[in-house]
């Protein structure tokens, strides 16, 4: 039985950190992601950013996520850009960070 406390002593410790780590979340829409290909060139340009982590593109919902370092700032118009001089149509985005509801007002 102390073998499983320490298991769950670990695991309760490290929630934190995790949560820490998590940074900010940039939920994107973006039109006209249709392809594997069109995905790499955005993630391309997005990890190019410091302080993203990780990028992951979701096709079928025209969604792009950004995970990011508390402290980075991706703004609306920044993205707007990017994704334009991409091929594609930023839509819209919202900012999450750990532990708290999404943005207000701001939807993707």
């Amino acid at each position: 039985m102390s073998k499983m406390h320490g298991i769950l002593l670990a695991a309760l410790l490290a929630l934190p950190l995790a949560a820490q780590a998590a940074g900010v979340r940039y939920v994107m829409r973006v039109d006209g992601l249709a392809c594997p290909y069109c995905a790499y060139g955005v993630e391309k340009k997005l990890k190019a950013i410091e302080g993203v982590e990780r990028v992951d593109v979701d096709l079928d919902r025209g969604l792009v996520v950004v995970d990011a370092r508390e402290g980075v700032v991706l703004t609306e118009e920044a993205m707007r850009r990017l994704m334009k001089d991409a091929g594609f149509t930023f839509r819209s985005m919202r900012v999450e960070r750990p532990g708290e509801a999404a943005s207000a007002g701001q939807g993707a």
